[in-house]
């Protein structure tokens, strides 16, 4: 018996919105364009029996342990309940990242140590992939991933689904093009420079989809995001996990849903000016040859600066005003979250723009990190915007929290 047989009466797909930020609204795009449906709650949703009334959990990127803080042992025992008892779980690179034995346990993996893995890998590779039915229609095998994590497989009951073979040349390793290097020894030589492993030959034969059962249901697991944009061999794998996880079909209320384009244009609104404040950012970063856009949604920026993280704040706001409907008025609730958005954004852009240039005058001068600078005044501002954390700290975090609130009522309004 199929294990969704009993599930048919509940709604297909829910997707958890918590601590997905960037990878959250790639997500929601990947899966309108595909007509596919889902519907979106929270970490309290889950901790309130929300996963009762669905038959497949998906959880988009992110860090996978900030999804776990917001879960909180409630929230994790509710999933794996969720899936035990028939559900299906499905992560995609951070979300893949909370399912393993390093979150809430629901297969026998581990995250292989940050310093043993290639950690800044991104952009297009090739599979190798095995007989089964989620591979139907794939083309040449060729997905991208951004920056994902590596898995370490704990036991046979564990199936692997498909390894990597080959980087593409246009793919980046930290912030080198792949296609440029071409030697194992300028790898070696990069390696030393940089202090970390950069070579994407070590990925190859490293798993990057796997699946497994948990109680009565199924767990799968992708390092590559076949929810990035414009990625037409993506569409055709998140129809097929649709249908092999969840049981469900493209629908066509969700087609015509779709012509209505998140990001057609709108008038100018609060919203709008607070993405036009944060643009400067951006467009700060790119005449300071800091960064430039590698698709719509991500940008590649330079060894030394947080180029993610101001992409996150400007894609988030960008959405916003993306799906507002500017003819209804806020509530007052948005607004207030709007005035208070504004107050943080405005001072965080300013100190944002400063440190940037420190941090590229900083290059000229030696050799930093994200994390590691010897001056002692661009440390100061990088522990006051962004902390010492990487999974996002600091007055970066109480902005991004603002920004996700109010994007998740707007995207309610606008998706479900």
């Amino acid at each position: 018996m199929n294990q969704n047989s009993n599930r048919q009466d509940k709604e297909p797909v829910a997707l958890l919105w918590d601590e997905s930020f960037l990878w959250g609204v790639m997500a929601v795009r990947a899966l309108k364009k595909a007509a596919l449906p889902f519907k979106l709650i929270r970490s309290e949703d889950i901790k309130k029996g929300a996963l009762s009334n669905y038959r497949m959990l998906f959880v988009p990127g992110g860090w996978a342990s900030n999804k776990m803080k917001t879960l909180g042992e409630d929230g994790a025992g509710a999933i794996r309940s969720f899936v035990s008892s028939g559900g299906s779980y499905l992560g995609l690179c951070g979300g893949a990242g909370l399912a393993t034995q390093d979150g809430i346990g629901i297969i026998n993996i581990s995250r292989m140590p940050t310093r043993e893995r290639v950690p800044s890998f991104s952009g297009r590779i090739r599979l190798r992939t095995d007989d089964h039915k989620i591979w139907n229609g794939l083309k040449d095998k060729v997905v991208h991933a951004w920056w994902p994590s590596q898995f370490v497989v704990g036991d046979g009951s564990v199936k692997t689904l498909a390894t990597y073979v080959e980087a593409m040349p246009d793919a980046f390793s930290s912030d080198i093009n792949v296609g440029d290097i071409t030697s194992s020894e300028e790898w070696e030589k990069l390696e030393t420079l940089y202090d970390i492993n950069l070579n994407p030959s070590r990925l190859f034969g490293q798993p990057a989809v796997v699946e497994s059962a948990y109680g009565s249901g199924k767990v799968l697991l992708s390092l590559v995001h076949f929810d990035s944009p414009d990625d037409e061999n993506g569409l055709v794998m998140l129809k097929n996990l649709w249908q092999y996880l969840a049981g469900a079909e493209p629908s066509v209320s969700q087609k015509h849903a779709e012509t209505k384009s998140p990001l057609a244009p709108q008038r100018q609104s609060d919203i709008s000016r607070l993405e036009a404040i944060t643009k400067h950012i951006i467009e700060f970063g790119e005449r300071n040859f800091l960064w430039f856009w590698r698709n719509p949604m991500l940008l590649q920026w330079r060894r030394g600066v947080r180029g993610l993280e101001y992409c996150t704040l400007y894609m988030l706001l960008k959405e916003c005003a993306a799906v507002s409907e500017d003819r209804n008025p806020v509530s007052t609730t948005q607004a207030e979250r709007m005035t208070k958005l504004r107050g943080l954004l405005i001072p965080f852009v300013k100190d944002a723009k400063n440190l940037l240039f420190k941090e590229r005058i900083a290059m000229q001068q030696g050799h930093i990190t994200y994390e590691k600078c010897s001056d002692p005044e661009i440390q100061a501002l990088r522990n006051d915007l962004f902390s010492s954390s990487k999974s996002y700290g600091g007055r970066f975090k109480e902005l991004l929290d603002e920004i996700d609130a109010l994007l998740f009522e707007l995207i309610k309004k606008s998706y479900d």
